[in-house]
C-alpha cells in the first residue's frame, strides 16, 4: 500500500487547506450567527454563495468526482485528504460543492443516469444551481434493514407511481432542493435485492409534501435540514427510473462505498479540529493554579486522542486505496470498519474537547456541540454501527463456517 499523493493531488490538498483556514474558518462563526438571527433561517445566507464563488474561481469545485468530465479526476485515495480538510468546518463541503447528499446523488446520475437525466439534473447540481435529497429511510419500519421498505414505486404503463413516507431526507429543507431520489418497492416477488427501484422525482410534482423538518439533537441544520416527506400517488414518467426497475440496491451499494470514505475522512478532520481547540483551551486556561492540561489526566486523554486519530486516518486511507485498486467488492469489510470507527473516534475526541471547555463547550460560541451531534448522528446514518459490525463479523467468519462443509455463512444465517 502506498498512501503517498501525486504532486497534483498534494497541490489540491494544500489549496483546499489554505482556503478552509483563510477563507472559511474566519467567517464560520459569523455565518452561524447570521443564520440564528435571521428572520428566515431557511433562506440561504449570501456569505455561503460568496464562498462558493471564490472556491469555484480557484478551481476548487466538485473535487469528489472521480472523472475529469465532471470534476478534477482524483482517485478515492487522492480525494480523501481533501475531505479531511473539509471536515474541519460545517461550511467547507458546501463551499466546494462537495456536500452530501448532493455528492452521492451526483455520482448516481453520472454513473447510472441517462443522457437526458444528466442534462436535466446532474449539470445544475454540478453548478450548485439546485440542491437534492435522497429519500430512502422510512419512519414506520426498521430501516437498518432496507428490505423492510414499505414505500412503493409501481410501474404503470409509461409512468411510475410513487407512494409512501420517507424521513431523514437531508437537504430537503433547502429552498433550492428540486430533486428527490426516491427508493421504493417495485416487485415483491423478486429476489430480495432486486425488488426495489430508484426514481427521480421533482420536488414540485403533485403529491410530494414535506411534512416537517426534523431536528438532530435539537439542531435543524438550516438552511439544509432533514425532512419527513410524503409521496401520495406521485406520478412521474418511466424515464425517471434510474438504470432500470429492480436495480436500486445495486445503485445504493455503488453510491455508499465512496460516500463512506468521504464521511469518514471528514470526521478525521472534525476530530483534528476538536483536538486543536482542546489544546488551545487546555494550555491557556488555568484552574487550581495549573493549566487545564495538567489536571485530572488530561494529558493522557490528549495522547489517547492523537493515537486514535492517527489509527483512524490510516484505516480510512487503506479503505480508499482498496476501493481504487480492488473496487467495492475488495473493500467491503474495510468500508464497514471505518463506518463504525470514524464516528466513534470523532465523538470521543469532541467530547474530550467539550469537557476541557466546560460550559463554553456546550454553547454556540464554539463548534463543539454541533460537532458532537454530527458525529453521534453518523453512528446511525448510512447504516447503524450494529449493521456494519455484522458485515465485518460475517466476512471474518466466512472461511471458518465454510471449512469442510461447502455451506456459506449466508446459508447458515
Amino acid at each position: 500500500m502506498d498512501f503517498g499523493l501525486s504532486e497534483r493531488a498534494q497541490d489540491y490538498r494544500e489549496r483546499v487547506a489554505r482556503f478552509v483556514r483563510t477563507e472559511i474558518e474566519p467567517v464560520e462563526a459569523d455565518y452561524h450567527r447570521q443564520v440564528r438571527e435571521s428572520d428566515d433561517p431557511w433562506r440561504p445566507q449570501p456569505l455561503l454563495a460568496e464562498l462558493q464563488r471564490r472556491a469555484r474561481a480557484e478551481g476548487l469545485w466538485n473535487l469528489f468526482m472521480p472523472d475529469e468530465t465532471h470534476g478534477v479526476g482524483l482517485t478515492h485515495l487522492e480525494y480523501a485528504p481533501l475531505a479531511e480538510e473539509m471536515g474541519r468546518s460545517f461550511l467547507a463541503p458546501h463551499a466546494f460543492n462537495c456536500n452530501a447528499p448532493d455528492t452521492g446523488n451526483m455520482e448516481v446520475l453520472a454513473t447510472y443516469g441517462t443522457a437526458a437525466q444528466r442534462e436535466q439534473w446532474l449539470e445544475p447540481l454540478l453548478a450548485a444551481e439546485i440542491r437534492s435529497a435522497f429519500c430512502m429511510t422510512e419512519p414506520d419500519v426498521a430501516s437498518s434493514d432496507a428490505t423492510n421498505m414499505a414505500a412503493t414505486a409501481v410501474i404503470d404503463d409509461d409512468d411510475v407511481v410513487v407512494n409512501g413516507v420517507k424521513w431523514w431526507s437531508t437537504g430537503v429543507g433547502h429552498p433550492s432542493c428540486e430533486l428527490l431520489i426516491f427508493m421504493g418497492l417495485t416487485d415483491p416477488g423478486a429476489d430480495r435485492h432486486a425488488r426495489h427501484t430508484m426514481v427521480l422525482v421533482p420536488r414540485s410534482t403533485p403529491g410530494v409534501t414535506v411534512r416537517r423538518a426534523l431536528s438532530t439533537m435539537g439542531l435543524y441544520d438550516e438552511p439544509f435540514g432533514h425532512g419527513e416527506v410524503s409521496f401520495d400517488d406521485v406520478r412521474v414518467p418511466l424515464s425517471s427510473v434510474v438504470a432500470g426497475p429492480g436495480r436500486a440496491f445495486e445503485i445504493a451499494q455503488g453510491r455508499l462505498g465512496p460516500g463512506r470514505v468521504h464521511h469518514c475522512m471528514r470526521l478525521v478532520g472534525l476530530a483534528e479540529r476538536a483536538l486543536e481547540l482542546a489544546l488551545e483551551r487546555g494550555t491557556t486556561r488555568v484552574a487550581f493554579g495549573k493549566p487545564l492540561v495538567n489536571l485530572g489526566g488530561n494529558r493522557e486523554r490528549i495522547a489517547d486522542a492523537r493515537i486514535a486519530i492517527e489509527q483512524l486516518r490510516l484505516l480510512v486511507l487503506k479503505t480508499a486505496w482498496l476501493l481504487d485498486t480492488r473496487g467495492l467488492a475488495g473493500a467491503l469489510s474495510e468500508v464497514s470498519q471505518i463506518k463504525v470507527a470514524a464516528p466513534r473516534v470523532a465523538q470521543d475526541v469532541v467530547d474530550m474537547a467539550m469537557q476541557l471547555h466546560g460550559g463554553a463547550g456546550l454553547s454556540q460560541d464554539f463548534p463543539l456541540a454541533a460537532a458532537w451531534a454530527s458525529a453521534r448522528s453518523l453512528r446511525l446514518a448510512d447504516g447503524p454501527d450494529e449493521v456494519h459490525r455484522g458485515v465485518v463479523a460475517r466476512l471474518e467468519l466466512e472461511p471458518y463456517l465454510n471449512r469442510g462443509t461447502g455451506v456459506s455463512s449466508r446459508d447458515r444465517s
